[in-house]
């Protein structure tokens, strides 16, 4: 009789989680798709200047090509007037969309040098790391302005 009772709540839960999903296709589905890969992106960039990952000038250089692409679209995402889906967005992407604005350009700009950094040979994570933590910090700006936690 308990088995039964756990997949009875086992099967509602799973049934619940599946219908609370974000429309991929959505502008909030976009997004955050998005932003996932930024985030996976940064992650390895950052992983090999701190040894957490084997460095890879080439793989490297490309990531920074892709961070770069992938800063300059979110943005478009953000539709004139918050949508009624959960999002961490706050209100004043909205409210404050000059200065919303203003920081996606500051990632653009950030990522942009990043992927000059990455030109330099020999590679050197003097060179590399005070463009990494630029971008880094871009993200943060936006975070802390802008994102519900």
């Amino acid at each position: 009789m308990t088995l039964k009772r756990i997949s009875v709540v086992l099967l509602a839960c799973l049934a619940l989680a599946a219908c609370g999903g974000v429309d991929p296709n959505s502008p909030l589905g976009q997004r955050k798709a998005i932003f996932k890969q930024m985030l996976k992106t940064g992650e390895d960039l950052g992983g090999m200047l701190r040894g957490r990952i084997p460095f890879d000038g080439q793989r490297f250089a490309d990531g920074a090509v892709k961070l770069d692409a992938l800063a300059h679209e979110p943005w478009k995402h953000f539709p004139q007037v918050r949508e009624q889906d959960h999002t961490s967005a706050t209100d004043d992407v909205w409210k404050k969309q000059a200065r919303f604005q203003e920081i996606a350009r500051e990632l653009e700009a950030a990522t942009g040098q990043l992927v000059i950094a990455s030109k330099i040979q020999p590679y050197k994570v003097s060179n590399l790391a005070p463009a990494v933590q630029r971008v880094e910090d871009a993200c943060s700006a936006c975070h802390k302005e802008f994102r519900d936690h």
